[in-house]
């Protein structure tokens, strides 16, 4: 598997859509009416934080030049939301043991896709160590609010059904826009012809 690959663990385009096929079955799944909110909180959260983290630097150049930041790696934060739920989601009804296990591939998946930013040079290990401290505070936040919430289990069709989108977005590597989007965004925003960069952050 390429680091390319991994990376698109974390890209919106498969993220966005699998945290809503997650909002869409926990009602199904879950005996707690609560849960869909919690969860569309959390994820929520997630994406409002990113991307006022980068609206601030793209826009208006708030960022760290001593630790190389200029705002949460997206990648990281969401899926490093994401994964934990959706694997303790599937989960519901296994063995402690391998709820465990299961839930803990869901917590490895964004260090690796954490680890990819930083292979193809997409991000700082500043970005990356806070964007997956915020994805894994939410998603353990999310995790333990739903400690006493019992869950259905699904089938090997229903799991199928429920990854088919997410398979077919990863099967067709395209990516999100959400990055060309944000500095578009930020640049009208702040009244800037271009948004402010990396080597813009190094030059003050």
């Amino acid at each position: 598997m390429s680091w390319k690959t991994l990376t698109y663990f974390g890209d919106s385009m498969l993220l966005i859509p699998t945290a809503v096929i997650i909002a869409l079955v926990l009602p199904w799944k879950s005996d707690n009416r609560q849960t869909v909110w919690y969860w569309v909180l959390a994820f929520g959260l997630a994406g409002l934080l990113v991307s006022i983290s980068k609206i601030m630097f793209l826009g208006f150049g708030i960022g760290s030049a001593r630790f190389n930041f200029t705002g949460f790696s997206g990648h990281s934060a969401m899926s490093a939301t994401l994964w934990p739920v959706m694997m303790w989601l599937v989960s519901g009804r296994w063995s402690p043991r391998w709820r465990v296990v299961t839930i803990g591939i869901g917590y490895l998946i964004p260090l690796m896709v954490g680890l990819s930013r930083l292979v193809i040079h997409a991000h700082s290990k500043s970005e990356v160590l806070a964007g997956l401290m915020l994805g894994f505070m939410l998603s353990t936040a999310f995790l333990l609010s739903q400690r006493h919430t019992a869950l259905k289990g699904f089938s090997l069709a229903q799991i199928s059904v429920a990854l088919l989108v997410p398979l077919l977005l990863l099967g067709h590597g395209r990516v999100a826009t959400t990055q060309q989007f944000l500095e578009r965004f930020s640049a009208n925003l702040a009244g800037l012809e271009k948004p402010y960069t990396r080597a813009d952050l190094f030059r003050h």
